[in-house]
């Protein structure tokens, strides 16, 4: 064996080491077939070899390199061997990593290269292993990774003393992929990467595909074995069998870490699960639940995109909280960004000292906002590792829905930029092409794989076809957020009562342009931070009508065509700004007032789930027409909702300071009508300006109706109206 090859072996820097150590056979001697073993034992003051035919002394060949020629037991087969090894603390038996086949196939390697492997998690990363062997069973873990254009790259953990000389993995040719399978490596190890790069640096990496990782600031990966079982079948089957773009969604939208503080994923699985729960939200949305070094980023830079935080538990208890959140009929969406990464030296960044994850042209694989690095959409590796991700949390956290992060800065290559920071594309637009193609198969590929998820982006431009199949050229989401709404929304309610009659459009201009898109109305955690105030604090007046004024707003969110969303705390009319440090006035909830609010919450999505015509219609014309969208006199807003049978429901909002007596409001048909909603009931802290029992319509035109009836119109406050039923 030539000396160079042995001296790199045993400085762990050779990128074939299965050639050189375990068994080879090696030709004959006297008629007999021969193999060669080789191990690496560093330290070692001696080793044997141990087969079923006995024990062989091993010579000591090179620097740790030990190596025994025995007669082969069975033709054609090496044999089934372990090592006894002498240490100054004794013998040890011990099992040789480089005597196994690899455990990442052809085909896998094929289809990652091609960018397709839909279930990439199954194959990189740390994965426990089992074989049955005649020297008794043996488990350990399988270690790969993809790191093209290195030289070397080894296993470094706490089985090793963080010392991988001994564990260097092999590259699998030309994919860039490296593999080593290690005995008696077990669950909960704590591991990284050495990377010896083309420069002869050595870096050291938290491995990208990790399903687990040290709790931050620790920044080591963990192996990880799943033993969880979901008993969430008959959601799972539920959900497959419905539309969730015509469907009820009322989105709560949680900070793990600060919702109440303190608690892990178990005792969120209990407390959140029974608040939300009681509430009526069909949905949750988890603010960025993979791993983050950075606490204060609120989970938007992601350094292990496989691996849920482990601030608050094992991967199998976040397992437990979906599960639990499914079997009390709650839906799990999750915040996911691909758009960009941190520049954080131990994970993605440089991976193999170079560009390997991001775009190697800092206009494209930079973010000048955000001090971010933006991954190459356009490598299949790159495509393949995100797109499997969000196949990930779909299929082994059973999770329902992703919301995709800053989509728009994805979309356009000048995002954030000026003139002379940005190439057009081949085109000469704008666009980013690569991104925009990543974005459809990510979509397509979740749709097909998964029955009944939903894809929301957040998306803020005019971009077309966001939520367009992707074969008629769209980007295939579900759903994107109404960015137009939330702004025109707010200003308008920003503004004091008496003024509001100005800036009337604000209020309808997003019915304009409601259905151009499957829409979700969101009012998130964006809009309470970074010196933006509470929703609360957003309204005018004093505290009654700060708190009428919100009460009114939320009814009129729920009634818009669309989904709708809201940040923890809105539901009770949180006071401060979101801190992610103090999390959220729960004493509030006690005063009469703001729990007036949380009660009306709850009653708007009792609504919301039990009336068709909130939900059924949301994406086309037919599911809503005006009353009076005009009325900028009285500053009321009113329109119809209807369910695919035609049937209605009647909302009227004042957005006025004044309540209104005898206000006459068109209704599509005669008969009698009822108030099944009023934000100004004294049960939700209002004056209880009431519309009691029947409301008989009259043969008075209207608003462009035939019917009308007169009503009470509370001041801030909000009606819904169904017809009695003869």
């Amino acid at each position: 064996m030539d000396a160079g090859i042995l001296a790199s072996v045993s400085a762990g820097t050779y990128y074939a080491p299965h050639s050189v150590l375990g068994a080879h056979l090696s030709g004959s001697a006297d008629g007999a077939e021969l193999v060669t073993i080789r191990t690496l034992r560093h330290l070692a003051q001696g080793v044997s070899l141990v087969t079923a035919g006995g024990s062989v002394p091993m010579a000591h060949e090179h620097d740790g390199i030990w190596v025994a020629v025995v007669p082969v037991e069975e033709a054609g087969h090496v044999p089934d061997y372990r090592l006894d090894v002498r240490y100054a603390d004794g013998v040890h038996r011990m099992d040789d990593s480089y005597r196994y086949l690899p455990t990442v196939g052809e085909l896998d390697l094929h289809l990652m290269a091609e960018g397709r492997h839909e279930t990439l998690w199954t194959v990189l990363g740390a994965h426990v292993q089992h074989y049955h062997s005649s020297l008794g069973d043996i488990s350990g873990v399988s270690f790969s990774v993809w790191v093209p254009a290195v030289r070397a790259v080894r296993v470094i953990g706490e089985f090793n003393g963080w010392d991988g000389r001994g564990h260097a993995m092999r590259s699998l040719g030309t994919s860039g992929v490296w593999e080593v399978f290690i005995p008696d490596v077990e669950a909960g190890a704590r591991y990284k990467f050495q990377i010896l790069t083309e420069d002869g640096q050595w870096l050291e990496k938290a491995d990208p595909m990790a399903y687990g990782t040290e709790v931050p600031p620790l920044t080591a990966s963990r192996v990880v074995q799943s033993n969880y079982a979901f008993g969430d079948a008959e959601w799972m089957a539920a959900r497959a069998a419905r539309d969730p773009h015509n469907s009820p969604m009322s989105v709560y939208e949680v900070h793990l870490g600060s919702w109440r503080q303190g608690l892990g994923y178990r005792e969120l699985a209990t407390e959140l699960v029974d608040y939300v729960k009681d509430l009526g939200f069909t949905h949750i949305e988890f603010m960025p639940v993979a791993e983050h070094p950075f606490g204060g980023s609120w989970g938007y830079q992601v350094t292990s995109y496989f691996a849920p935080t482990s601030r608050f538990g094992h991967p199998d208890e976040f397992r437990f909280l979906v599960d639990s959140l499914h079997q009390a009929g709650i839906g799990v969406i999750m915040d996911w960004v691909p758009a960009h990464f941190p520049k954080d030296e131990w994970a993605l960044a440089k991976f193999n000292g170079g560009a390997q994850y991001e775009h190697a042209d800092p206009r494209l694989g930079e973010h000048p906002d955000w001090g971010t690095l933006i991954f190459d959409f356009g490598r299949n590796e790159v495509r393949n590792f995100l797109v499997a991700n969000a196949l990930y949390w779909m299929e082994e956290f059973h999770i329902d829905g992703l919301r995709v992060d800053a989509v728009a800065s994805m979309l356009y290559l000048d995002y954030s930029r000026e003139d002379g920071q940005w190439s057009p594309n081949r085109f000469g637009g704008r666009e980013n092409l690569e991104a925009i193609s990543f974005l459809q198969e990510m979509n397509a590929t979740a749709y097909r794989r998964n029955p009944g998820i939903v894809t929301i982006a957040e998306e803020s431009t005019a971009f077309p076809g966001v939520t367009a199949a992707t074969e008629a050229g769209g980007l295939g989401f579900g759903i994107k957020w109404n960015m137009g709404w939330m702004h025109d929304s707010l200003a308008y309610m920003s503004e004091d009562p008496v003024n509001r009659g100005w800036h009337h459009n604000q209020i309808t201009f997003s019915l304009v342009y409601a259905f151009t898109e499957n829409f979700l109305l969101p009012i998130s955690h964006d809009e309470v931070v970074h010196g933006k105030g509470s929703l609360l604090r957003k309204m005018p007046g004093d505290r009654w009508q700060q708190l009428a004024n919100l009460r009114a707003y939320l009814a009129f969110q729920w009634a818009h065509p669309g989904k709708q969303l809201i940040f923890m705390g809105t539901e009770f009319g949180q006071e401060s700004e979101w801190s992610e440090q103090h999390g959220l006035d729960w004493w509030l909830a006690e005063n009469p007032a703001h729990q007036g609010v949380q009660q009306l919450v709850k009653e708007l999505n009792a609504v919301y789930s039990t009336t068709p015509a909130l939900s059924e219609c949301d994406n086309t014309p037919e599911g809503f027409t005006w009353i009076n969208g005009g009325d900028t006199t009285h500053n009321v807003v009113s329109f119809i909702r209807r369910d695919k049978a035609g049937q209605p429901l009647l909302c009227i909002i004042n957005f006025a300071g004044v309540a209104y007596e005898g206000f006459r409001v068109g209704v599509p048909s005669a008969g009698a009508w009822r108030e099944v909603l009023n934000t100004d009931d004294a049960g939700y802290g209002g004056s209880d300006v009431r519309n009691d029992g029947t409301l008989k319509s009259d043969a008075v035109s209207w608003d462009g109706q035939d019917h009308s009836v007169k009503l009470r119109i509370p001041p801030l406050g909000a009606l819904y109206l169904q017809p009695v039923k003869a």
